[in-house]
C-alpha cells in the first residue's frame, strides 16, 4: 500500500511541475513575442529571398550577391515613396485650400432643393460646415503633435526593419551550413526526410512570393491603365495600393478595388464609379480562374478552407505582415505533415505472429462412448 501511494504521489508532482515548467515556457514565449516575430520574418525573407541571391551567386561571390539583392529590396519602398508622398502631399495641400470652395458648393445646392433648404433653415449646417471649411488651413499646421508621434513610430519601425534585414543576411550567407551542420548529427533516414522537407517547403515559399509579387504587378499595372483613362487622381498611388492588398490573400483584391471604387466617386460620377466597379468583377474573375492558377501552379496546393484558416490566424498574430506569410507557412506545415504520414506508411512494421494450429477437441464430459457388442 505504501509503495502505491509513493508511486501515485510521484506521478502528481511530475504532473505539477511538466505543468509549471510549461506555464513557464509560454510566459517566457509570451516577454520574447517581438524578437521571435522578427526572427521569423527574417527566415521568411531569407528563404524568400535565397533564389535570386543563389542565381547571382553563380557569377559573383556570394556577399556581393546578397548586397545586390538588398540594393534592390531597398530600392522600392524609396520608389514607392517618391511617387506616393509627393502627390498626397500635393493634392492635401489642394484640398485645404479648395475646401471653402467646396463648402461653398454644397451650401449652394441646398440652397437649389427646397427640402434640404429647409433641414438647413432648422439646424443651420451650411453655416457650420463654412466656419469648419474656413479653420481648415490653419489646423494643418497643428498638427505638429501628430507628426511627432508618427515619427516615433517610424523610427521604432525603421529600428525593426534594420534588424530583420541583418538577421536575413545572416541567415542568407551561413543559413545552408547552419541546416546542414544540424542534420548531420540526426540519424540518418531522418536526416534525409527532414532535408527533403526544408527543400520542398523553401521550393514552396520562393514560388508562392514570386507568383503572389507576379500577380500584384499585373492587378497595379492594369489598375494604374485603367483609371488613367478614366481620369481619376491618384492613379499612381492608387495602383501602388492595389498592388499591396492583391498580396493578401482572398480578400485584398476585393479590399483594394472597394478603396478605389469610394475615390472614383468624387471623380466623373456615377459614370467613372459604374466602369471601375465592372472592371473590378471582371478582373477578379480573371485573375482567380486564369492568373492566379498560372502563376501559381508549381506551389503547393491548399485547401481553401485552410487558406481562410490560416489568414485568419496570421492576421491575429502578426497583422497584415501574417496574413501575407500565412499561405506558404501553411504549406510548409502541410508538406511536413505530408511527409510525416508517408513515413508512416512505409516504415517497416512488426511481424504478426504466426497462426498457432487449432486445439484438439475436448473429450465429452461422460468420458468416451463403449464400443457397441
Amino acid at each position: 500500500m505504501g509503495n502505491h501511494q509513493l508511486t501515485a504521489a510521484r506521478t502528481v508532482v511530475r504532473v505539477v511541475l511538466i505543468i509549471v515548467a510549461v506555464i513557464l515556457l509560454l510566459y517566457l514565449i509570451y516577454l520574447v513575442r517581438k524578437p521571435i516575430g522578427w526572427l521569423l520574418i527574417a527566415t521568411f525573407l531569407a528563404v524568400a529571398l535565397s533564389g535570386p541571391v543563389n542565381v547571382l551567386d553563380r557569377h559573383m561571390k556570394r556577399g556581393f550577391a546578397i548586397a545586390i539583392v538588398y540594393l534592390g529590396l531597398l530600392a522600392v519602398p524609396l520608389s514607392l515613396g517618391a511617387l506616393i508622398v509627393p502627390s498626397l502631399v500635393r493634392e492635401g495641400n489642394n484640398l485645404a485650400d479648395n475646401a471653402p470652395k467646396y463648402a461653398r458648393d454644397v451650401t449652394d445646392f441646398v440652397q437649389e432643393n427646397e427640402r434640404l433648404r429647409e433641414i438647413n433653415e432648422d439646424y443651420d449646417l451650411t453655416s457650420k460646415l463654412q466656419e469648419e471649411a474656413g479653420k481648415l488651413p490653419g489646423k494643418l499646421g497643428g498638427a505638429a503633435g501628430t507628426l511627432r508621434d508618427v515619427g516615433f513610430g517610424i523610427i521604432n519601425s525603421i529600428f525593426a526593419l534594420v534588424t530583420i534585414l541583418i538577421l536575413t543576411a545572416f541567415m542568407l550567407g551561413s543559413g545552408g551550413r547552419w541546416v546542414t551542420g544540424g542534420l548531420r548529427y540526426l540519424p540518418e533516414a531522418n536526416a534525409e526526410r527532414l532535408g527533403r522537407v526544408l527543400a520542398r517547403s523553401s521550393a514552396a515559399i520562393r514560388n508562392y512570393v514570386a507568383g503572389a509579387l507576379a500577380q500584384a504587378a499585373v492587378a497595379a499595372i492594369l489598375a494604374y491603365i485603367v483609371l488613367s483613362i478614366l481620369g481619376v487622381p491618384f492613379a499612381a498611388p492608387l495602383a501602388v495600393i492595389i498592388f499591396f492588398l492583391d498580396l493578401i490573400p482572398l480578400v485584398g483584391a476585393t479590399i483594394g478595388a472597394v478603396m478605389v471604387g469610394i475615390v472614383t466617386l468624387f471623380q466623373d460620377f456615377p459614370t467613372a464609379t459604374i466602369i471601375w466597379v465592372i472592371w473590378s468583377i471582371v478582373y477578379q474573375q480573371v485573375e482567380n480562374n486564369l492568373i492566379q492558377p498560372q502563376l501559381q501552379k508549381r506551389a503547393v496546393n491548399i485547401n481553401p478552407f485552410l487558406v481562410v484558416v490560416a489568414v485568419l490566424f496570421g492576421s491575429a498574430l502578426l497583422g497584415i505582415l501574417g496574413a501575407l506569410v500565412a499561405v506558404p507557412v501553411a504549406a510548409s506545415i502541410q508538406i511536413a505533415v505530408r511527409e510525416y504520414l508517408d513515413y508512416r506508411d512505409i516504415r517497416p512494421r512488426p511481424p504478426e505472429p504466426p497462426e498457432l494450429p487449432p486445439p484438439d477437441p475436448e473429450p465429452p464430459a461422460g468420458g468416451p462412448e463403449p464400443a457397441a457388442a
